[in-house]
């Protein structure tokens, strides 16, 4: 399918800008520009309405961290979802992905609590996915406090994509129960170069090959073991027995290949995967709905898929 026009747009439009790439400035200059790209490209009109927010903080791999609480309107229990955000493990926070937040909160009728876990390069691999994996065992452990029922879900964009089905695999083999895991345009092997679509959408569609090796060097670039399961959780030992998922897919980004091949892997391990291909989409168009309609139209149907799942759980 062709590139989805109203995308296609918002791509030129970042071009004209003659912004500097990612991956030429500092990290401090791509959490700027993440946010002003974001949060700060709202408009009080678009900012998705929930029944309450509250910031508040859970406990991390080394620590307190902050969170961000956001509870539905009406009456619960609801499912409860730990939410991990993108931004590659370096430039993204709880206001970069707020409204992502607030849209599965209204839309799966779900209590969210999105973790702002630590950063690279200020704390690299694994520390990130130390505080994620701390975070979702405290929220599984309390989810009757915040409003929630006993179904608590994962779910997590690009990076906090690759943090979601590490804690599933973490949690399972604890023998701590999830509901689901909504996997979006998620990173889950970062042997890259092995996936057409790493090649095929290496520049001009958002998210670049060179802007994805500048996150990984911050991440984890010191770190020997690139298969390391904690890294690429397609490379685990056994995916049998983790909860069922969600995976969405953007047909203009690098990772596309890699989500589509971790749902084959969990079927064939047994489990249950639905794959939501993203015709037309580029990386980053779950934030995007605001500029295209056909960008909303695969995240109302994506969030709705993923509600399913929570409301057919036996948690």
């Amino acid at each position: 399918m062709a590139l989805d026009p109203h995308l296609a747009g918002v791509l030129q439009t970042l071009a004209a800008a003659n912004r500097k790439s990612t991956a030429e400035g500092t990290p401090e200059e791509g959490r700027a520009g993440y946010l002003a790209l974001t949060r700060g490209s709202l408009t009080p009109e678009q900012i998705v309405p929930v029944g309450n927010v509250q910031d508040m903080t859970v406990p991390g791999g080394a620590g307190p961290v902050a969170a961000r609480f956001y509870t539905p309107e009406g009456a619960g229990p609801f499912p409860t979802v730990a939410y991990f955000h993108g931004g590659g493990y370096v430039i993204g926070n709880l206001d970069t992905h707020d409204n992502i937040c607030r849209e599965i909160c209204r839309d799966a009728q779900a209590v969210v609590v999105s973790v702002d876990y630590r950063l690279a390069p200020e704390h690299p691999f694994p520390a990130g996915i130390e505080d994620a994996v701390a975070a979702a065992r405290w929220v599984v452990a309390n989810a009757p406090e915040l409003g929630g029922s006993a179904t608590v879900a994962v779910a997590g964009d690009s990076a906090g994509g690759n943090f979601c089905a590490v804690v599933a695999q973490q949690l399972r083999d604890a023998g701590i129960p999830l509901a689901a895991q909504f996997l979006i345009y998620p990173a889950v092997d970062h042997a890259a170069a092995e996936y057409a679509s790493a090649e095929q959408n290496a520049k001009g569609y958002f998210l670049e090959a060179e802007t994805m090796a500048w996150f990984y060097n911050h991440y984890a670039g010191a770190y020997p073991d690139a298969l390391d399961p904690r890294l690429a959780p397609l490379q685990a030992r056994s995916l049998a027995n983790l909860p069922p998922a969600v995976i969405v897919n953007a047909e203009f980004d690098p990772l596309r290949d890699q989500g589509a091949a971790y749902a084959e892997a969990l079927r064939a391990a047994g489990g249950q995967a639905e794959l939501i291909q993203g015709a037309g989409m580029i990386h980053g168009f779950f934030d995007m709905g605001r500029w295209s309609p056909g960008a909303q139209a695969v995240i109302t149907r994506s969030i709705e898929r993923f509600a399913a799942l929570l409301r057919a759980s036996t948690l």
